[in-house]
């Protein structure tokens, strides 16, 4: 592809859309004019401007982007379906003057190693190729029961069922699982993402915490009803007829068609951009994002640091998201400290961090509590399941059995109690 940047640009004038899902910033083109260009594109999309070739004619410096003939030829660059190759092409190349950029400051301002080391680094971790499909994942740990020692870290939570009470995922909405830590926010989202895959559904999983190998491991403890610790090395710790078992959860578990993207700090440009390509490979399958968790999306701008801004952006952005894929959106939350010193340590939704916008984003708010958690001595093992914002149903609690060995989840006989 010898001009990137031309096709990228003609890209966006042929499809409007890609201008907001595209992972590239002006700073990453090479040439000032380009940059310039996709500044000003950026500001008429943001206006409600169109960006095809008629509205950029109106720009007041048009010749110095090199007029009508420059903007023409752009357009007849344009090859939307090469759009990520090309994405990814700009992406390396800009990697490349940096890392040059890097060197040539390291060497004039004589840094440290340790220094150097760092600023490329830095650049290394802006990846686009964070996927892995479940099949592959399953494919990379098909020999584990057969295999020696694989080191995982001991990482405990839990998980929860859909029911009646909101109707199930609606297109266009987000859903919140907010919880304190080892409630099991993580396991109550691979469960969805699981019934959601057997359902026919396209689970697309964005992990900014775990890594993709942990979330597989904790799939197939779930799903086999294997203790989770056993996972750690399951030549070892499994049994015979765990071991007998194993390829059938394997292949029911690629059913689920399930994608995750494991890498850190991803923005919802990246998300949509992603979710954007397996649309095109799933054509007939309707997609459902799952993002594990909010305060790790990264903002498009830094605010100062300041949390309630970037979490208004984030919590907007999942929103338009979910509107604009036409699918069901589902992020957990974390919870303030605050709950800890209460008596009552059911949560509320003053325990969402920087809660307004969330609260007023979100379609359904559903809190995650096990009294047994807090309390050794209770003969309550539930999962409780608080539903405390429901735009289209009642709120209540209902309560689920929870294995919290294996990440299990299945419904408890009475269905819903009143709310407390």
């Amino acid at each position: 592809m010898s001009h990137p940047e031309k096709v990228f640009l003609g890209s966006l004038m042929k499809e409007q859309y890609l201008i907001k899902d595209t992972v590239i910033q002006p700073e990453h083109l090479e040439s000032t004019r380009h940059q310039e260009l996709m500044r000003r594109m950026v500001e008429f999309n943001r206006a409600g401007k169109s960006i095809d070739l008629v509205h950029l004619t109106t720009l007041p410096n048009l010749e110095s982007y090199g007029g009508m003939s420059y903007l023409s030829e752009l357009l007849s660059y344009a090859e939307v379906e090469k759009f990520d190759q090309t994405e990814q092409l700009i992406l390396e190349q800009w990697k490349e003057r940096e890392k040059r950029n890097i060197l040539t400051l390291a060497s004039l301002n004589d840094w440290e190693i340790e220094r150097v080391i760092a600023q490329l680094d830095k650049i290394n971790q802006l990846k686009m190729e964070d996927h892995t499909s479940i099949t592959q994942a399953l494919a990379n740990i098909y020999e584990a029961p057969w295999e020696d020692l694989f080191t995982f870290k001991n990482v405990t939570s839990g998980i929860k069922k859909l029911d009646e009470m909101t109707g199930g995922f609606q297109d266009g909405e987000v859903t919140i699982i907010a919880a304190r830590p080892s409630m099991g926010k993580t396991d109550v989202m691979l469960h969805f993402a699981k019934v959601a895959g057997w359902a026919g559904f396209l689970p697309l999983v964005f992990s900014l915490e775990m890594p993709e190998r942990l979330l597989t491991t904790r799939l197939i403890a779930s799903t086999g009803g294997f203790n989770r610790i056993k996972m750690r090395d399951p030549k070892r710790m499994l049994n015979q007829s765990q071991k007998n078992k194993w390829s059938d959860v394997l292949s029911d578990l690629d059913e689920t068609q399930m994608q995750i993207f494991d890498g850190a700090g991803q923005t919802v440009a990246e998300m949509r951009a992603k979710t954007r390509k397996l649309m095109h490979q799933y054509p007939y399958k309707k997609p459902i994002i799952f993002i594990d968790y909010l305060t790790l999306i990264h903002t498009s701008e830094f605010y100062g640091g300041n949390t309630h801004l970037q979490v208004t952006e984030i919590s907007k952005s999942l929103k338009t998201m979910a509107k604009d894929f036409h699918c069901p959106v589902v992020c957990l939350a974390q919870l303030n400290r605050s709950v800890e010193s209460r008596a009552n340590k059911r949560p509320m939704m003053s325990d969402i961090r920087e809660s307004g916008s969330v609260e007023q984003d979100a379609d359904v708010i559903l809190f995650l509590f096990r009294e047994s958690y807090y309390d050794k001595e209770t003969d309550n093992h539930s999962l409780e399941i608080i539903v405390s914002k429901n735009r289209n149903g009642p709120v209540g609690t209902i309560r689920v059995k929870y294995n919290e060995h294996t990440g299990g989840i299945e419904d408890q006989k009475e269905t819903s109690l009143p709310s407390t």
